[in-house]
């Protein structure tokens, strides 16, 4: 736990960097290329690609630019944007963050692990809680890249947890990346499993 405040700390400075601005508007357009994975209004259908209606501009664009500049391993993701510069994705960020995100749906046999980890943590394993970064909702924070999780596939979110649980991150420079390092490297293979369902259930109307 010393570890993972240290590391939150750390991020402080970038809390405060000039954030891009898109424009939906011609977001939409742009999006086009990105509508056979993520779907035009930003709810994907494959469940190992992310929905990215209603994600946080901010979160989404530094998201496209890590990915662009090699930082974030993506490989299906690079070729669509490696020449795309940055106010193409912010404005491709700004155009989804406009759009409905469609529920998703928790099993519910795993609801009761899953909502004890994301709003207590695992305090047997110094795991923290979801909850303190994204908020009980799973709303997120907008403007501090804390994306909003609710109603995110579950299969994408236990893949991304299994990342970071195995030390996979943006580079050692970036802490964001680093603190979900931390948080997920004592999650057990049932508490991602419960926890990735609860999150694809987990909708703003409940709170």
């Amino acid at each position: 736990m010393a570890r993972f405040l240290v590391i939150l700390l750390a991020s402080a400075p970038l809390l405060a960097q000039a954030q891009l601005v898109g424009d939906p508007e011609a977001g939409q357009e742009k999006a086009a290329v990105c509508a056979s994975c993520h779907g035009m209004d930003g709810n994907s259908q494959v469940t190992m690609w992310p929905k990215l209606a209603g994600q946080h501009e901010d979160y989404a664009t530094r998201q496209s630019i890590l990915i662009r500049e090699q930082k974030r391993n993506a490989p299906a993701m690079y070729p669509i944007v490696a020449d795309m510069p940055d106010q193409d994705l912010a404005d491709i960020a700004a155009y989804y963050e406009q759009q409905t995100l469609e529920p998703g749906v928790a099993d519910e046999a795993l609801v009761d692990l899953g909502e004890a980890v994301y709003n207590v943590g695992n305090a047997e394993t110094d795991v923290p809680a979801c909850s303190a970064c994204h908020g009980p909702s799973g709303a997120g924070i907008p403007g501090a890249h804390y994306p909003r999780l609710a109603g995110q596939h579950a299969d994408y979110t236990a893949q991304r947890l299994r990342q970071y649980r195995d030390g996979v991150n943006n580079g050692e420079d970036d802490p964001y990346s680093n603190i979900m390092v931390a948080v997920a490297g004592n999650l057990s293979d049932e508490e991602i499993e419960a926890l990735s369902s609860y999150i694809e259930g987990l909708h703003m109307e409940r709170w």
